[in-house]
């Protein structure tokens, strides 16, 4: 069967599965649909977590940064995995002692304050649409590769199961079918990383592979990306180019921001006791690993792949899966000499050396332009493994699009349904009509991510950094003070919040939209890229909040009572 056939049937089956549990667990009241009634097993909530942590961004974007930018790339591997570890320590049994199951209701009760509340709410809905951009973009690029489809139609079908499952089952519903999508995206994401590396080095295990010996010509596999990246004049592939500050400042970002995500946080309060929260913490861990350590060898055979089946090849002569990424946009080729020949390489390179070998050769210009989401999903089609995998990859990937998207579409309803609704503007609502709520804004959420799905900012894996930045300046500062600093009052975390966001939200939106031709290091605040804005949005919450914490009153004695209590064991 092709594979255009086997992703019909691998999608199908996997959708069916989703919607089938999702049906069987759906919630019946407002605990139900928003901490899964609390009964959850660690284990079970631990795979639940890394599917919701994991998403299109970790399946198909972060693999293809470090495929395109070598070890520049791995500050979204560190950032990641240290922020999730980061939050399992530092905040997640704290908040889940705490009790209260959204973050927009710890800022609200621990700062005594429905303004504190309502600036939480905004910021929550706000990186959530953010982050759920980046997903439904990733939905809309399988559908429109696999199922041959236009990436607006991909994105309206992705959006119609999320809204299916998300509205119907709300958080139970969501745990379950997060279960079932971890099982598929990691086994997705496995099999062909393993499939490969064999072929290349001979090593089953991807993470091993990667530092292995090639079979052809025995080098070893950065060895071997080294030269070919050189030859084609970009950077070496282990060797980074970004600035310094730069580095640090996306790592941090994505660090802290990790750690601020209410759809994560959320999470925690799924279990029955704190203890399970640690244990969740645990397991979601060991399961994200397992993909986060695969990632960069994935990238690495990717890259080797690419370079070696495409530069310098007669396009005439080229694999089908070429041009079958080309009918999506994705991937295009320009024949600039007229010779009927591939040529990619880095034309940037000022390299008077390289220059003349390029106009010996006839070189007029890179002739490839290739979006980094599509590495992963082309991958086994440019290793030319069987049918059944490519279908299996493209089910892993809208498994962890749909999963994150979910788990953040929940947030926003919650926010809306539960803080602003139940909390601020009708505190005698019923049980049913705050789940009606709940389900309404779920809907109009829906339609508002599938928008930016099919317009978004940047390439997914950005727009998910910018999420994260978001979280970072707005939620960490105000979480973490308010564990761990008694004193801090609520003039000093609203003020913090707003400051972080608002600067952070204006240099993303000033260089990526206002004066997109400025976005470079040359115009950067001391070098830093709008990925890693969110730490220096992060660093004036602080300052701000401690600034006006000590011009203002402290927090009531009762509030201190209870961020001691939280803190005791």
């Amino acid at each position: 069967m092709s594979a255009q056939v086997w992703t019909y049937i691998i999608v199908a089956l996997s959708f069916t599965l989703y919607l089938y549990i999702a049906y069987r667990s759906r919630a019946g009241s407002t605990k139900e649909f928003y901490i899964s009634g609390g009964g959850v097993k660690p284990i079970h909530n631990g795979m639940a977590t890394a599917a919701d942590w994991m998403s299109a961004a970790s399946f198909m974007g972060m693999a293809g940064i470090i495929s395109f930018q070598g070890r520049d790339g791995g500050v979204y591997l560190m950032g990641w995995t240290g922020g999730y570890v980061l939050l399992a320590l530092l905040l997640a049994p704290y908040l889940r002692k705490f009790g209260k199951f959204t973050v927009p209701d710890f800022v609200g009760d621990r700062y005594y304050s429905q303004t504190a509340r309502m600036v939480a709410v905004l910021c929550a809905i706000v990186v959530s649409f953010t982050y759920v951009a980046g997903q439904m973009r990733g939905v809309g690029i399988v559908f429109s590769r696999f199922l041959e489809v236009e990436i607006t139609t991909g994105v309206i079908i992705g959006t119609g199961v999320v809204f299916i499952y998300a509205v119907l089952g709300g958080m139970k519903g969501i745990t379950y079918t997060q279960v079932a999508q971890y099982c598929v995206l990691i086994f997705a994401y496995m099999v062909p990383a393993i499939f490969i590396s064999i072929m290349l080095t001979g090593n089953p295990v991807p993470q091993l592979g990667l530092g292995s010996e090639v079979k052809e010509g025995g080098a070893y596999m950065l060895d071997l990306l080294d030269t070919l990246s050189t030859d084609l004049g970009f950077h070496a592939y282990t060797h980074g180019v970004r600035p310094v500050w730069d580095v640090a400042a996306i790592t941090c970002a994505l660090m802290v921001g990790t750690a601020g995500l209410p759809h994560v946080i959320v999470r925690f309060y799924t279990v029955p006791s704190v203890s399970g929260a640690r244990m969740s913490a645990f397991w979601a861990l060991l399961f994200i690993a397992i993909l986060y350590t695969t990632a960069p060898a994935v990238a690495a055979f990717a890259r080797a792949n690419l370079l070696q089946t495409v530069t310098n090849a007669t396009y005439s002569e080229v694999p089908a899966w070429f041009s079958q990424w080309e009918e999506t946009g994705l991937l295009s080729f320009e024949d600039k000499n007229g010779d009927g020949r591939i040529q990619y390489y880095n034309d940037a390179n000022q390299d008077a050396d390289f220059q003349a070998m390029a106009a010996a050769k006839g070189w007029q210009g890179n002739e490839l332009t290739i979006d980094r989401d599509i590495i992963v999903l082309a991958n086994p089609e440019i290793a030319q493994l069987p049918n059944w995998v490519i279908g299996l990859v493209a089910a892993g990937c809208l498994a962890a699009a749909l999963s994150t998207a979910a788990g953040l579409l929940l947030v926003i309803s919650t926010a809306f349904a539960h803080d602003l609704v139940k909390r601020c503007l009708k505190p005698d609502i019923s049980e049913k009509a705050e789940l009606m709520y709940a389900r309404v804004a779920a809907g109009g959420a829906v339609v508002v991510a599938a928008y930016f799905g099919i317009h978004p900012p940047d390439y997914v894996a950005a727009v998910v950094a910018f999420a994260f930045g978001l979280a970072a300046a707005s939620f960490f500062p105000a979480i973490l003070m308010g564990i761990f600093q008694k004193k801090m009052n609520r003039e000093g975390a609203v003020s913090g919040m707003i400051v972080g966001i608002v600067f952070t939200a204006a240099y993303i939106i000033y260089f990526k939209f206002v004066t997109p031709e400025h976005n470079n290091p040359d115009h950067w605040l001391f070098g830093i890229s709008p990925e890693g804005i969110g730490t220096i949005g992060m660093f004036l919450n602080f300052i701000v909040s401690q600034i006006v914490m000590r011009f203002t009153a402290p927090p009531p004695q009762e509030v201190q009572d209870i961020v001691e209590n939280i803190r005791t064991p």
